[in-house]
């Protein structure tokens, strides 16, 4: 008996607290560890259960972070964030191009988390709808097809189009003028806009700047891409338990909901105005152009690729990606000339010797190459999208001899192709020259990627590099711009 008491006394003297939490740290990453796949890609050594969450908090720039991460560690990385997350960071030119267009079938899909799929995924399909966050198949390829055939239909690419272009640019000038020489803001201005532009393709028509529903939708998207550009707001995508903590008076996850519902309710709003006067031998726009599909829906599953939920999707994508993507390159662009009096400079004379003050055409641009690489070197060192929309990959793949299983999201880092030295020589210096060949005459860049490649390449491209050739030829015919006299010169690093 008393050899008894001794032993459980013997266990009560080892077993306490601290030596079970060890022994549980122990067992957890014992689990990890066995449950990592083989022969992933290098990357830097997480914390338990946070993984490199705390690397990301104190990053000031996730892509500066990758592209220095990637002169350690190679072209692709692990990072382990959260409950289980496996992000595969690729940087430099050729790994990039290898996996989104040799590779683009294992490297062309995209997910969303289970916080964003629960607030948008189809009832029926049990997929996210839309094109920007739906998964690369057969159901993604034929709304893209159906997308990009609609806003060719209604201009985009050609030339119709630029009398749309032309006639928000003139609005533009004249809310600048309305300004009579004072220091203002450019920032609601463009969006305005670039904004008005995509309205008159999914809705057929302008607003008014001061019309309550176009504020009500500028104020929305602005909520929405202000709350992914810090760590912080994407904080629920990486642990669910932070879409129950309150950073700013609101939970997270709470906000992130009403937004989205909000947008979905405006779209719904257009929508229903639609059906009211839909025409079927009258196709005004893109909402008609989904509803005349809709109707010639001969199925259930077709129906359900064509439903309303669909078209909120699409018509939110197409709002949040054309919007303030190009407002914000437009911004960029007249600070760099307020920064760069003498290339402001040179582009005036070249507008100026060639167009004059006649309206600007997306046709003449051959005849502005100055101009038109200033705009490129302008995309080049401050890209809207750096770390583009993440990706997925279709199935377990390799790449670079390193395994890629399929649970995993794929980080595109285009800031490390864009800043690479060895492609763009001194990358931290506005050069509008490096897209000029010894005559003056423009030269093509295969490295220079915006708007990304491959089979998710940009939807709305071709408009958007319309919008912007339009809208800054508008506003440099007419207007000087420099900083207000006085005021210190602004920070260009923009992170």
């Amino acid at each position: 008996m008393s050899a008894l008491l001794e032993v459980v006394t013997t266990v009560r003297h080892y077993a306490d607290l601290p030596t079970c939490l060890v022994a549980t740290c122990v067992c957890l990453l014992t689990y990890t560890y066995f449950q990592r796949p083989r022969n992933l890609p290098p990357g830097p050594r997480g914390w338990p259960l946070l993984g490199n969450i705390p690397l990301l908090v104190k990053s000031a720039f996730l892509p500066v972070t990758f592209t220095e991460l990637s002169k350690q560690y190679g072209d692709v990385i692990t990072l382990r964030i959260g409950r289980g997350y496996t992000f595969i960071v690729l940087s430099g030119y050729e790994t990039i191009r290898t996996a989104l267009v040799k590779r683009a079938e294992d490297f062309s899909s995209r997910r969303c988390t289970p916080e964003v799929a629960n607030v948008r995924r189809d009832v029926k399909t049990a997929e996210v709808p839309g094109f920007l966050l739906s998964p690369y198949g057969p159901r993604w390829k034929q709304h893209r097809k159906f997308a990009l055939m609609t806003l060719r239909d209604f201009g985009v690419g050609k030339r119709s189009l630029e009398g749309k272009v032309n006639e928000e640019a003139n609005a533009l000038v004249q809310e600048v003028l309305s300004q009579n020489g004072q220091p203002f803001d450019l920032k609601i201005m463009t969006q305005n806009a670039v904004c008005n532009i995509i309205c008159s393709i999914v809705i057929g028509d302008r607003f008014e700047y001061g019309d309550p529903d176009f504020m009500r939708l500028i104020r929305l998207l602005n909520t929405t891409v202000e709350g992914k550009q810090t760590v912080i707001g994407n904080l629920p995508a990486i642990h669910p338990v932070f879409r129950h903590l309150d950073f700013s008076g609101t939970s997270l996850e709470g906000k992130a909901v009403k937004m989205f519902q909000a947008l979905q309710e405006f779209c719904a709003e257009q929508i229903e105005k639609h059906r009211v006067t839909f025409d079927p031998n009258d196709i005004r726009d893109f909402i008609d152009a989904f509803l005349l599909e809709q109707q010639r829906a001969e199925d259930e599953r077709a129906r359900a690729n064509f439903s309303d939920k669909q078209l909120k999707e699409v018509l939110i994508g197409l709002f949040l990606a054309g919007t303030e993507t190009t407002a914000n390159t437009i911004r960029w662009a007249l600070l760099y000339m307020m920064v760069n009096p003498g290339i402001q400079e040179k582009v005036h004379q070249e507008i100026d010797s060639v167009l004059g003050q006649t309206p600007p055409s997306y046709a003449k641009r051959s005849l502005l190459p100055y101009t038109t690489a200033t705009l490129a070197e302008v995309q080049r060192i401050k890209p809207i999208a750096p770390l583009s929309v993440p990706h997925a990959v279709s199935r377990d793949t390799t790449l670079n001899g390193y395994n890629i299983p399929q649970e995993s999201w794929i980080w595109v880092n285009l800031w490390s192709v864009h800043m690479d030295p060895k492609l763009f020589p001194e990358p931290n210096q506005f050069q509008p020259e490096r897209f000029l060949d010894q005559d003056g005459n423009l030269v093509k860049h295969e490295a220079l990627i915006p708007f990304g490649i491959g089979h998710r390449v940009c939807l709305g491209e071709q408009l958007a590099k319309m919008e912007l050739f339009m809208l800054f030829l508008s506003l440099m015919q007419r207007f000087n711009f420099h900083l207000p006299e006085g005021a210190p010169e602004p920070s260009i690093c923009g992170y």
